[in-house]
């Protein structure tokens, strides 16, 4: 299985890097569209000095260890993407995935790999890394382990969202956007402090899609915070649960869809 995996990855790789030129600019194009967005983060803290309490430092924390989780997930699970995987069911390519004798999970997953969001991850350890020089923490062996597995737990759960949104175009392509909303969307929000949002927000991602234990109660720990919301003390290590509990769901629905699927004929 992983020998199959790794050759369909190396053909997509080998694919991009024929146009070297056309690449490297989409590297260049992706870590600038990274980094301007930090940028106007950067340019509300040079205004205001803290956003609710939060410095800088924090936030980037926060801001660069979201980058970097969704860059990875980007890259592996861009198979998945429903903008792209909408198209191949639509243009009947999944139809033809279905023909052959391999496992159909393992073949969409290979089908695409956005080697580009290197330059997305490379920022996002960038500024994860330019947030402990402004905010020092005080590392144990309990924080490096919980840090990797924010990372792991979070490219689990965009990355079920992303199988969520796929196995929705089997019936509908007018729901990507709402599915964005929960991807791009979660995303955005997990780079900055839960506190600053509306309750209605808040309670939303907390106890609907629990994508608040993803980053911010992790990093609450890391970074020796007090918790605003008097959570359970178990609060902060919840993201391999919420990391596990949407990519199983993910699959889950997947199956179904597949068994429900009917070609487009195409």
């Amino acid at each position: 299985m992983l020998e199959i995996y790794r050759r369909l990855i190396g053909v997509q790789i080998r694919g991009q890097m024929q146009y070297r030129f056309s690449f490297f600019m989409e590297l260049a194009g992706t870590a600038l569209i990274t980094l301007l967005e930090y940028a106007s983060l950067a340019l509300v803290f040079a205004r205001f000095e803290t956003l609710k309490g939060w410095s800088l430092g924090q936030v980037a924390f926060l801001f660069g260890l979201a980058e970097l989780s969704f860059g990875i997930m980007d890259m592996f699970f861009s198979g998945f993407d429903p903008s792209f995987f909408g198209l191949q069911v639509r243009r009947g390519f999944f139809d033809q995935l279905l023909l052959r004798p391999l496992n159909i999970t393992l073949q969409v997953i290979g089908s695409e790999f956005t080697l580009r969001r290197i330059g997305k991850i490379v920022v996002g350890i960038g500024i994860f890394i330019a947030a402990l020089n402004m905010n020092p923490v005080d590392w144990t062996p309990l924080k490096i382990l919980l840090t990797s597995l924010v990372v792991v737990s979070q490219v689990a759960f965009f990355g079920g969202l992303f199988i969520i949104g796929a196995t929705i175009t089997f019936w509908t392509v007018e729901s990507i956007e709402v599915v964005n909303i929960f991807t791009y969307g979660g995303s955005y929000m997990i780079s900055h402090p839960m506190h600053i949002f509306p309750n209605f927000l808040r309670y939303f991602f907390t106890f609907i899609i629990p994508a608040i234990f993803l980053n911010y109660y992790p990093a609450l720990y890391i970074l020796d915070l007090p918790d605003p919301f008097d959570m359970p003390a178990i609060a902060p290590f919840l993201a391999p649960v919420a990391g596990l509990w949407m990519l199983t769901l993910a699959l889950a629905f997947w199956r179904f869809g597949i068994r429900h699927y009917q070609s487009t004929g195409t």
